[in-house]
């Protein structure tokens, strides 16, 4: 149990590896906000979990919804002591000269800009519970990723300010590290291999690019997640965790 009574705002955790660590958080003995674009699976994922957790209809791209958010948790549970932003968007499959002007904003709202928000309005309670902020990034933007500008891009700025973030917040005791997955299979995932012109090859191919196995689900990144949150990673801070199975190593037949 080593989250007992946290209070955790997760963005994005009614599906994929959102609703893994759901599940993990809940289990490990938290309180867990689920702040989802979808209300429906956002309650569906509350359902499913003891009595004493929360699902908010949150757009994280929207200052104004993020802030409101944050209040109704600290209104519920009187603190807060992490937030987990993993609310993200993937596409489009493209090289940046193909990617439209709407597609480039709406990756950095998403991805980028909601981390802005959550840490604006969260901030204050994070610093009366000396908490931690937990993102949710991607081997993409460390090792980047061919026809994935710019989402590449956002996952490289969210790394980047994950070690900017450490260091502002380190006075207050607030810890912000982020994981880095390879490849993991969620819903949104799948969905992209059943739309690709091949889709047994391209299976294949995120089966063969980790050197420790097949593409794993979403629980290897909840149970990274959980650590990083928990007491246990207490001295850990800035820190970019590869979830990748050695994807980015070495020389390989």
């Amino acid at each position: 149990m080593l989250l007992t009574n946290r209070v955790i705002l997760l963005t994005g955790g009614a599906d994929g590896i959102g609703r893994r660590c759901t599940e993990a958080y809940a289990a490990a003995g938290a309180k867990v906000a689920i702040a989802d674009l979808s209300d429906i699976k956002g309650s569906e994922a509350a359902a499913t979990l003891a009595a004493g957790h929360l699902s908010l209809k949150c757009d994280v791209s929207q200052g104004e919804q993020v802030a409101a958010a944050i209040e109704q948790v600290l209104q519920t549970y009187g603190r807060l002591d992490a937030i987990h932003n993993n609310a993200g968007i993937a596409g489009p499959s493209t090289p940046l000269h193909e990617t439209a002007e709407a597609e480039w904003d709406e990756l950095l709202r998403v991805n980028l800009k909601s981390i802005y928000f959550t840490t604006k309005h969260g901030i204050a309670a994070l610093t009366q519970s000396r908490g931690v902020i937990l993102n949710t990034s991607s081997m993409a933007g460390v090792i980047g990723q061919a026809a994935h500008a710019a989402y590449a891009a956002t996952k490289g700025a969210i790394n980047a300010l994950t070690k900017s973030m450490a260091l502002d917040y380190a006075p207050l005791g607030i810890r912000v590290n982020a994981i880095c997955p390879a490849g993991v299979w969620t819903p949104m995932l799948r969905q992209w291999v059943a739309d690709h012109p091949d889709p047994a090859a391209m299976s294949a191919y995120l089966d063969a690019i980790h050197p420790l196995g097949p593409c794993p689900e979403g629980d290897v990144v909840a149970d990274a997640a959980l650590f990083l949150l928990s007491d246990q990673a207490r001295f850990m801070t800035g820190h970019l965790m590869h979830l990748s199975g050695g994807a980015e190593l070495g020389y390989r037949r």
